[in-house]
C-alpha cells in the first residue's frame, strides 16, 4: 500500500476570479525542443532527428515510456562528456530561444489582470525537463513548473528519473491547479471538492499547446467551458496541424506563437480576461 502523502499546501479560494493559464513549452513558448538548443550538439548528436529516431527505437524494441527513453539517452550520451548535474542543465536552460513577446508576456497579462479585477497564474504542463526551464529567463513567472526531471545524489549528480510528464498524465495537474493542491505528492486532489471549493473552475483556465500531445489537456479543459488554444510556428506558417486539432474539437482557438503587444495571442487573452471580469460584475 503506498504511503499517503498530507503535504499542507492546499490554496484558499479567492475573493477575485483566478484565471490559470497553463502551457506546454516545447514550439509553444519555444520554437523548438529544448534539448536540440544545446544540449544535444554538446553529446555530438548533430541532427536532433538522430536522437529521437533512436528515442522511438527503443522505446518500442523495450515496451518503454517514451519520455523514460529520451532520458535514459541524455545521461548516457553525458558519459565521458559532461557531468550530468542541475546546474548543467539549466545552463543549458538559458540558451533556450524564446518566441518573440514571451519575455514581456506573463508580466503584461498580470496587469492587465489587476485592472479587471481578475487574479492571472501562469503554469507550466510540460513533458520537457523542469531543471532546463528552470534555467529560462522566464522561469520565475510561473506559479509552479510541471515538468520531467531527475533525481541527484549527494554529489549532486543526476542518477535516475524522479518525474516524468507524458501526455496522458499531463491531464492530473489541471486538476491540481482547479482544486489548489499544487504538489505532485498530495493524494487530496482525488478529494471531493463542493463547487464553491475549487479555486480555479474550468471554465477559468486556459491551456495553450502545439500538437496532439497536448489533445488530453485541450479536450478536458475545453469540454468544462474553457479555453483551448492552439499555436503554430510563425516562421514556417504551417497550420496543419492547429486546424486539425480546430476541426476534431479539440480547441476553439488558434493563433500564431507571437506573444507580443497586439498580437493575435494577446488579443485573445485580453478578450478572456475580459469575458472572465464581467461574468464577476454580472454574477
Amino acid at each position: 500500500m503506498s504511503a499517503q502523502m498530507d503535504c499542507g499546501n492546499r490554496k484558499t479560494k479567492e475573493d477575485r476570479p483566478v484565471v490559470a493559464i497553463c502551457y506546454d513549452f516545447d514550439k509553444t513558448l519555444s520554437p523548438d525542443n529544448m534539448q536540440a538548443q544545446g544540449y544535444l550538439q554538446a553529446i555530438n548528436y548533430e541532427n536532433q532527428d538522430e536522437f529521437w529516431k533512436e528515442t522511438n527505437e527503443l522505446a518500442c524494441a523495450q515496451e518503454m515510456d517514451v519520455n523514460l527513453a529520451w532520458m535514459y539517452l541524455m545521461l548516457k550520451g553525458a558519459r565521458g562528456k559532461e557531468i550530468f548535474r542541475r546546474e548543467m542543465l539549466a545552463g543549458y536552460g538559458a540558451k533556450v530561444a524564446l518566441y518573440d513577446g514571451v519575455e514581456d508576456w506573463f508580466d503584461r497579462i498580470c496587469r492587465y489582470g489587476e485592472e479587471r479585477g481578475v487574479i492571472v497564474e501562469h503554469y507550466i504542463i510540460s513533458s520537457g525537463l523542469k531543471e532546463m526551464i528552470e534555467g529560462t529567463s522566464i522561469a520565475d513567472k510561473f506559479t509552479k513548473i510541471y515538468a520531467s526531471s531527475f533525481y541527484y545524489d549527494a554529489d549532486g549528480v543526476a542518477i535516475w528519473p524522479a518525474q516524468v510528464i507524458n501526455y496522458t498524465n499531463k491531464t492530473q495537474f489541471l486538476f491540481r491547479i482547479s482544486k489548489g493542491v499544487l504538489d505532485i505528492n498530495d493524494n487530496r486532489v482525488n478529494d471531493f471538492f463542493a463547487p464553491e471549493e475549487i479555486r480555479v473552475p474550468f471554465s477559468n483556465m486556459v491551456y495553450i499547446g502545439d500538437s496532439e500531445t497536448d489533445i488530453p489537456c485541450m479536450k478536458l479543459v475545453r469540454s468544462y467551458g474553457g479555453y483551448s488554444i492552439g499555436v503554430y510556428d510563425p516562421v514556417k506558417n504551417d497550420k496543419t496541424r492547429v486546424l486539425k486539432l480546430l476541426e476534431e474539437k479539440r480547441i476553439g482557438y488558434y493563433a500564431v506563437a507571437d506573444y507580443t503587444e497586439g498580437s493575435c495571442m494577446d488579443k485573445l487573452l485580453i478578450n478572456i480576461l475580459d469575458k472572465t471580469a464581467e461574468s464577476r460584475t454580472n454574477g
